[in-house]
């Protein structure tokens, strides 16, 4: 990702939600427009006069002059956030609350009530994650219908009718005095939840490992521990889990830019502050008698993380946690990875077993790393060419140049076809 997209994303969240709240739910696209124009001005003005030495506080105070703008010169013809209405219509106030909703906690602020707004009645859950990647988090149509493996028109085409449900409201969604706060938090943790993953072995074609979108998922977490009231055991766990996946990041490619399987990391090179972190995100999730499954996972991943070597993890408490997690949230993906825990327990040959075991096996038809983990166990087991099989069929499914020259390896290491 080029630096100028990369700052348009980490930034472009932020604008929405300040200016959506400045503007109104119902001018969303009005901030949209915004935004873009901000980020348009910032490539012109750059190009000639050099990246300024903080880009983030540009693009914010190019906006805010924008906003400031468009408030005076439309004043009561376009009905503006109701609760400001007053405020937005007098000289005297407009600019110390425009500034006042530039401000750090304002910032803060708008974010949380922008995601909970998306997450509304009348919005389908899938679309409601959809419209927080795209909104909050600076996703483009296409990549984030990459997350959900949908078709980017069909995307395009969803994401645009939530937009015109969100409008309608008039009104964002106010943390402080609703009361559907709690059925609304799951939504937005399996967002940021999605978002981490996306960084994590996402589908981008451009890396397979993209720490940005890693650090923005953390960042917005971090932000419902701030709030009392979502900041709940389950957000807690999301923490510990990201912290512990975060950790293990600099040991996810080699210094050649290859993938590295986790068995195979250098260890050393993980981050023992955030493993320390998780730890005590974790400790502080213990609270109440919730366990969700980001307990479960923050709980495998930190059985990981204390391990020195792979063949001194605790293979056993790992399948014991996936166990529980197929019982609480079964999906095939889960079963996956417990089957590649159970290689690791109980050898290659148990690993194929629960693979095939697997019930809709179809929806990981499109995940290469699907046919890897049976083309590892065939090739721990000398089955060379079952083996050739599974990782060339996970190769023409590879989503990145990584991908591809890992899974090249791996067909190298099956040797000449007999």
């Amino acid at each position: 990702m080029e630096p100028a997209e990369h700052l348009f994303r980490q930034e472009a969240g932020r604008l929405v939600a300040i200016l959506t709240r400045l503007f109104g739910v119902h001018n969303l696209a009005l901030a949209e427009d915004v935004v873009q124009d901000a980020f348009c001005r910032a490539l012109e003005t750059w190009k000639f006069h050099g990246v300024p030495d903080n880009p983030s506080a540009w693009l914010m105070t190019t906006a805010k002059n924008r906003a400031l703008e468009i408030l005076r010169r439309e004043g009561t013809a376009r009905k503006f956030a109701p609760e400001l209405g007053r405020f937005l219509e007098s000289e005297w106030t407009l600019a110390p609350v425009v500034e006042e909703h530039f401000g750090i906690a304002a910032i803060q602020d708008g974010q949380l009530r922008m995601m909970f707004s998306c997450v509304r009645p009348g919005i389908p859950e899938e679309t409601q994650l959809a419209l927080i990647l795209h909104l909050l988090c600076g996703f483009s149509v296409e990549e984030t219908a990459a997350a959900f493996l949908k078709n980017a028109a069909a995307m395009e085409k969803r994401i645009g009718r939530a937009k015109k449900t969100l409008a309608r409201s008039r009104r964002l969604f106010d943390l402080t005095g609703a009361e559907d706060v709690a059925a609304r938090l799951p939504a937005v943790l399996r967002a940021l939840y999605l978002l981490f993953n996306e960084g994590y072995h996402g589908a981008s074609a451009e890396s397979a490992v993209r720490g940005e979108l890693c650090a923005e998922a953390r960042r917005l977490v971090s932000l419902l521990l701030d709030n009392p009231r979502t900041a709940t055991a389950a957000a807690r766990a999301l923490a510990a889990l990201l912290c512990f996946l975060a950790a293990r990041l600099p040991g996810r490619l080699d210094a050649a830019g290859n993938l590295t399987p986790l068995v195979e990391q250098d260890r050393s090179s993980w981050d023992r502050a955030l493993i320390a972190e998780g730890r005590r995100q974790l400790d502080l999730s213990a609270t109440g008698s919730e366990v969700s499954a980001y307990h479960l996972e923050a709980a495998i991943a930190s059985l990981h993380a204390n391990a020195a070597t792979a063949e001194d993890t605790d293979w056993a408490g790992i399948v014991s946690l996936y166990d529980t997690l197929m019982k609480t949230q079964p999906s095939p993906v889960v079963a996956l990875n417990r089957a590649v825990a159970l290689a690791q327990r109980d050898g290659a040959a148990r690993g194929l077993e629960a693979i095939a075991s697997i019930e809709d096996r179809r929806r990981l038809a499109r995940y290469p790393f699907y046919f890897a983990a049976m083309g590892e166990f065939a090739l721990r087991l000398a089955r060379r060419d079952e083996a050739r099989q599974h990782f060339q069929a996970a190769l023409t499914l590879a989503r990145s140049p990584m991908e591809k020259r890992f899974l090249e390896s791996r067909l190298r290491d099956c040797g000449p076809r007999r």
